[in-house]
Formats: C-alpha cells, sequence, structure tokens
C-alpha cells in the first residue's frame, strides 16, 4: 500500500497549497458573464455547465468564475482526515480536522431543520434548476457521515450532534413518496424526484446515526427507504439511476454509493434482510465497471469517458465491500495502480477524464482531488486497521 500512500502525500501537498478551494466541473453559471447569458433558460444554462465540463481547456478564469469551497468537498476531506488522524496520531490532522469542521459548520445551508448542505453554484440538469446553497440529501449525507468519521476519531460529542441535526433535515424538510409501506425521500427540499442512490444515502445516514443515539425510528424510517431501492434493483443486480424515461441509466459512482449505503444499514441496525440484495448487487459491480487491467468504466455498458470519480469511489467500494466478493483487493489494487500511473499529475493533483481522443487534465477540488484523497485516506485506513493500528 505504499503506492496509496506516497501518491496521498503528493495529493496533500497540492490540496493544502490550494488551501482547500478551487472550481468544479459544474460551476458554469458561477460565471457572472455565462449566469447573464443564459437569461434564465433550462437550454442554455445546461449548455453553458456542458460545455465547460466537458472542454479540456479551462477557460473559468477568463469567464471571471471564483474558486470556492466546495461543502460536499469539503465534508470527503473531512472523513479523510478523520481516518488519517486515527492511523498516525499526527496533531496536524487533528488541527485540519478542527479546521474544516467549523468551516463546514459555518456553510450549513440555513433556514431548514436541521444541518445540511449544498453546492457553492447554481445547478441545471435536465429535470430541475437547483439554486446555489440550496441543501441535498446526497451532499448533507456526506458531510453528516464525515462528522460521523470525526466523532468515531476524537470522541467529540458536538460531532455526533451535527449528524444527527442533518437527520433532523432528512425527515423533516425533504418530501416523502410513499409506495405502500415503502418510502423516498427526494433530492431537494424543492423537488419530489426518487432517485435511488440518494434515497440509499439518506438511509445509510439515518441508519449510522442510529447506531449511536439508538433511536428506534431512524432505524425504522431507514429500513423503509432501503426497501424501496431494493423493491427497484433489477435481476442481475443493478439499479437505474432513477426510474423516469430520461433517468434510465446505470453508472458506476451512483452503483457504489447505494451499494455503500446499504452496507451502512446492514452493519448499523444488524437486520441483514437486504444482504442478498448486496451481493448482487456488488457481483454486477465487480463485473462491469472494470477492465482487466484495473481501468475504471463509467458506466456499465461502454468504457468512456473514464471518469476520476469513477475511479475514486471504485477504490472505496470495493474496499469496504471486500468480504463479499474473492476478486475485489486484487481489482482494488490494479485499479490503484492504474489510476495513479495514468491520472495523477507530477503536481499531485488528478486529472478530470479521459475521452477516446483526448485527457481533460482540469484539475477540480471536489470531484477529482476530494475523492480521491477521500479514497487513498481509506485504503490507508482500512490496512492499517487490518494491521490492528486504528
Amino acid at each position: 500500500m505504499n503506492i496509496a500512500l506516497d501518491s496521498l502525500r503528493s495529493l496533500e501537498i497540492y490540496i493544502e497549497k490550494e488551501k482547500y478551494q478551487g472550481y468544479d466541473c459544474y460551476d458554469a453559471l458561477n460565471s457572472p458573464l455565462l449566469s447573464a447569458l443564459s437569461f434564465k433558460n433550462k437550454s442554455l444554462r445546461i449548455a453553458f455547465i456542458q460545455a465547460l465540463k466537458i472542454l479540456p481547456i479551462n477557460l473559468r478564469p477568463l469567464l471571471l468564475v471564483p474558486r470556492g469551497y466546495n461543502p460536499k468537498g469539503l465534508g470527503l476531506l473531512l472523513s479523510a482526515t478523520a481516518h488519517l488522524w486515527r492511523v498516525t496520531s499526527d496533531k496536524n490532522y487533528l488541527k485540519k480536522l478542527g479546521f474544516l469542521a467549523t468551516l463546514l459548520s459555518e456553510l450549513s445551508s440555513k433556514g431548514y431543520s436541521g444541518n445540511c448542505w449544498g453546492y457553492n453554484f447554481d445547478w441545471q440538469s435536465r429535470v430541475f434548476f437547483v439554486p446555489k446553497y440550496t441543501p441535498t440529501i446526497v451532499n448533507t449525507s456526506y458531510v453528516a457521515h464525515a462528522f460521523l468519521d470525526a466523532y468515531e476519531a476524537t470522541g467529540n460529542d458536538n460531532y455526533l450532534r451535527v449528524a444527527r441535526g442533518a437527520c433532523d433535515f432528512i425527515l423533516k424538510d425533504l418530501h416523502c413518496s410513499e409506495d405502500g409501506d415503502l418510502i423516498c425521500f427526494s433530492y431537494t427540499p424543492i423537488d419530489q424526484l426518487r432517485v435511488h442512490n440518494a434515497n440509499m444515502l439518506g438511509a445509510g445516514l439515518l441508519a449510522r446515526v442510529y447506531s449511536f443515539t439508538h433511536e428506534e425510528p431512524l432505524r425504522q424510517t431507514a429500513k423503509r427507504a432501503v426497501g424501496y431501492v431494493m423493491k427497484y434493483q433489477k435481476a442481475d443486480g443493478s439499479w437505474n439511476y432513477a426510474e423516469t424515461s430520461i433517468q434510465k441509466w446505470i453508472d458506476s459512482f451512483h452503483t457504489g454509493f447505494v451499494l455503500e449505503s446499504l452496507k451502512h444499514f446492514i452493519d448499523s441496525t444488524g437486520d441483514k434482510e437486504f444482504e442478498k440484495h448486496l451481493t448482487i448487487g456488488f457481483d454486477f459491480f465487480i463485473n462491469h465497471f472494470f477492465l482487466e487491467n484495473g481501468t475504471p468504466k463509467y458506466f456499465h455498458d461502454r468504457v468512456f469517458p473514464i471518469d476520476i470519480h469513477s475511479a475514486a469511489q471504485g477504490v472505496v467500494t470495493l474496499t469496504k465491500l471486500k468480504s463479499f466478493h474473492p476478486k475485489s483487493d486484487a481489482i482494488r489494487n490494479q485499479l490503484l495502480h492504474w489510476v495513479i500511473r495514468n491520472m495523477q499529475d507530477e503536481k499531485g493533483f488528478f486529472y478530470f477524464q479521459k475521452r477516446k481522443y483526448f485527457t481533460n487534465k482540469i484539475s477540480y477540488m471536489r470531484w477529482s482531488q476530494a475523492w480521491m484523497y477521500h479514497a487513498l485516506a481509506y485504503c490507508i485506513y482500512d490496512e492499517k486497521k487490518n494491521q490492528g493500528v486504528a
């Protein structure tokens, strides 16, 4: 695992030099020029976002897009720092942990029932428009999980209270669609979408908080949400992103979100009713999202684009679920070697995507650097835990 440690150290220097701030692949509407030229038109907003995302040349400085703090990215960095503190006892990590936790508390979206976080940019998808800092169940779940990691690393009850507060946001501020006795939480407070990975992330958080607070309603609600997503698992073990006609794709990192959240539910509650779903889901993940040399695939049915987020989530999923498949360790190690060799720059940062005819080397703090830092730190933590260090 020396390759992971060397890679992390190089990336860590880069992230700290950038002071945890940067651009995002979806931040085009942070440009006052593009925002004005979009005339609040859905198609123009999408066109601007996708153009800046695909272009391998970073035009953001020319378009006056500011570098900024991304709450989800900071959450991933907090989680990684908590794991590194546990295995190194390096007080620099403890200091950084406190800094990131304070910063995230300051960036929490205001006016909701509990702690919650959104993106630091306006975001337009084919389905809905999300204004800057509108909290999402995805961002909130990742940041709250990071606070739980910080709680486990330090014993600081304030971190547990932050995570518990995030449960109030999920339970009280999000729309909740019912399907018999099953439920699906909305993506944000302003929509009623049913997105499988988002619902599972919320359920996984409720279950993990339950493991600390022993509040039975959290467990019961989590199980109803998990049951909803399991209902829509296909016979081959996969899940669509969602069930609407324009959202029926299958990709690697959202599948990883579902699997990781399902494992949170099982581990936190001891309820193994859905373990068979985890087994066949992970088998699909193993067999469809990696080439023989470890190259990560974004979609299950084609190779390109090769995306750093897919690589990072692949490392995390393969590590956390390794007991469910005999090939998991070997694929994870191949993936690590491939991504470090092919997508890490000599300056320490990771490239965004490899496409068929070019590589997009733009550095994105959340999508690329925070995700890979999170993945590398978890690998190191897992190895030390197996050695009895953590």
